[in-house]
């Protein structure tokens, strides 16, 4: 399991991060090695590595490769949050679906907060007759509450979408307050605010390529 400390006297684990057992890491080079003594100085925890990420992504991208591989799918990214996610997703969905479509869509319940607020903003730029009678595959960065995620799929299930599946980077099961699981799901995290690689607070910290855990004074009010 890889995991890189800072010190921080804010937020320990009890606990490794599930999911980091599936695979035994790959060797880092030096260079990922200095990267991961030196992270961002808001950051407590490095959780997961670049190294560590990409790995987990390819393998989810073989599986959704044989899922989707006679089904058009329609590939619908949330933004701003899955965008680092998803563009590495659909690259490692190999070999491409004949007919794969990206869209995008803006649904948010954190604002600048650190945990969901319950009501969802959602905003899609997938026009109502492009989802009819096609196979969507929803990608979120994190699944919280999950009052997002059951929005976003009822919402497409609604607008006449032949499936409709979830694929999140992240899921906090322990925060789960509306029952839904994504289909696929890279990383399982403990209930802790977590950022980068495309996940922010109040806009910040999204360019970090690893997945770390935010120092409690830097969202402290």
């Amino acid at each position: 399991m890889l995991l890189a400390r800072a010190p921080c006297s804010g937020c320990r684990f009890g606990s490794p991060v599930q999911g980091l057992e599936r695979a035994r890491p790959a060797p880092l080079r030096a260079s990922a090695v200095a990267a991961i003594a030196t992270p961002h100085p808001d950051i407590c925890e490095v959780l997961l590595t670049r190294e560590k990420i990409a790995e987990r992504v390819t393998e989810v991208g073989k599986e959704l490769a044989v899922e989707y591989a006679d089904k058009r799918p329609l590939v619908i990214g949330t933004l701003k949050g899955a965008i680092v996610f998803m563009s590495d997703l659909v690259r490692a969905i190999e070999p491409v679906p004949e007919g794969l479509q990206l869209e995008f869509l803006r649904a948010s319940s954190y604002g600048n907060s650190t945990v969901s607020a319950g009501k969802v903003d959602l905003r899609s730029t997938a026009a109502v007759e492009n989802v009819v009678g096609r196979h969507v595959l929803l990608v979120e960065d994190i699944v919280d509450s999950g009052r997002t995620a059951a929005k976003l799929l009822r919402h497409y299930q609604d607008a006449g979408a032949a499936s409709v599946k979830l694929v999140s980077l992240l899921s906090k099961p322990s925060r789960r307050e509306v029952h839904v699981e994504p289909d696929y799901c890279c990383f399982d995290v403990p209930d802790y605010f977590v950022v980068g690689f495309g996940l922010d607070y109040n806009e910040l910290y999204r360019s970090l390529p690893y997945i770390g855990v935010l120092k409690p004074e830097c969202y402290s009010s």
